[in-house]
């Protein structure tokens, strides 16, 4: 989570100005207040985040405590791939996250008999990454979600219409999860060399070899 740091400044002899700083981490969003409260020249100051809610200073302490124990950072790739012949389909999803200083790697892939298109896949492949950000615990965060189907990003962000009832019915579904969660999603379309991540995971679920791991990655 980023923020902002909001605040009316007070200048001998002329009216109070308003500023408002660049997105930082918490971390260092902390520091700067901290600083900014030593001047005396403050009338007043608050920490806005990502989701657009405020926080005090002493809110903010309690949220970063709070914050450092639960994933957050969240960047989501996902992927399907389609077996013709079977109608089989195999989904693939990566997030990565952070826990206190550490970050961490989930993988994981599924097999799902019986779906009709490639399409669907990759519906389904998305509704499934989310299911293991619910599965963390993840609520009321921003989080980067990254694929190569042109048309789940462009469908989701409300740039394109979706004529098909039964892709209609995942959207709404990975909408109506978004919401509960609480999920502000950033969407990003990747050329597809830059998913092979999650295209792999796919593939491995279509030939059987099903995966599910989280590992600690070195700075």
């Amino acid at each position: 989570m980023k923020y902002k740091i909001e605040m009316i400044y007070k200048i001998k002899g002329n009216k109070p100005v308003e500023f408002s700083s660049e997105w930082l981490d918490a971390e260092t969003a902390i520091r700067i207040g901290e600083d900014l409260e030593k001047t005396g020249k403050v009338l007043q100051f608050l920490f806005l985040d990502e989701m657009n809610h405020s926080w005090s200073m002493k809110e903010m302490r309690k949220l970063t405590a709070e914050i450092e124990e639960e994933p957050h950072d969240l960047t989501l790739y996902f992927d399907g791939g389609f077996n013709k012949n079977t109608y089989e389909v195999g989904i693939g999803a990566i997030i990565y996250y952070k826990k206190g200083k550490k970050k961490y790697r989930l993988r994981a892939n599924q097999l799902i008999e019986q779906m009709e298109t490639n399409n669907e896949s990759e519906y389904a492949a998305l509704f499934f990454a989310l299911d293991l950000l619910e599965d963390l615990g993840v609520h009321h965060l921003p989080c980067k979600i990254k694929g190569d189907s042109q048309g789940v990003i462009k469908q989701l962000e409300g740039e394109w219409p979706c004529y098909e009832e039964n892709l209609n019915k995942w959207l709404d579904r990975i909408e109506e999860k978004l919401e509960r969660l609480g999920l502000k999603a950033k969407y990003e379309l990747l050329p597809r060399n830059e998913n092979k991540e999650a295209d792999k995971l796919a593939t491995q679920a279509l030939e059987g070899k099903l995966i599910h791991s989280t590992m600690e990655l070195n700075e």
